[in-house]
């Protein structure tokens, strides 16, 4: 029995690195990151401050089958629940970043930078940043 217990929690481990989460999860997750470790009832509420309005039962059972799913752990030490993500932000982001810029972009970089310049949206600290950025990249080579 503990072998196969043993097996389980590394197979969710290792599938917690590739799973792209959905929206209302990152919504989640993004929360834990930035607050660390909380309940459900903090959860529930800042989704409803600053995200959208939810129903407690709703943000119980997405962190309950985020919890199956390997992308958060509960601590049930205490009365109250304390989850935890176990997917890490950096990691988490750029999987998102690479799905996104394969699906929409078939992974070429320029097409999506390209199209952010073209945007009219990118400010001029923004624009300035990018230079920069090539600027650094470029003296690197």
């Amino acid at each position: 029995m503990i072998s196969y217990l043993h097996h389980m929690k590394a197979y969710k481990n290792n599938r917690s690195h590739t799973m792209v989460p959905a929206k209302s999860e990152l919504e989640v997750l993004k929360l834990l990151w930035k607050h660390g470790p909380s309940t459900v009832r903090f959860v529930h509420d800042k989704l409803n401050e600053e995200i959208k309005t939810v129903q407690y039962t709703s943000t119980l059972k997405l962190m309950q089958v985020m919890t199956e799913k390997g992308m958060l752990e509960r601590d049930e030490t205490n009365m109250k629940h304390i989850y935890s993500p176990v997917l890490e932000e950096q990691k988490t982001m750029a999987l998102i970043l690479e799905r996104f810029l394969h699906s929409m972009y078939n992974g070429s970089i320029s097409s999506l930078l390209v199209a952010f310049l073209n945007n009219n949206k990118s400010s001029k600290k923004e624009l300035q940043k990018i230079k920069d950025l090539l600027g650094k990249l470029d003296k690197d080579e």
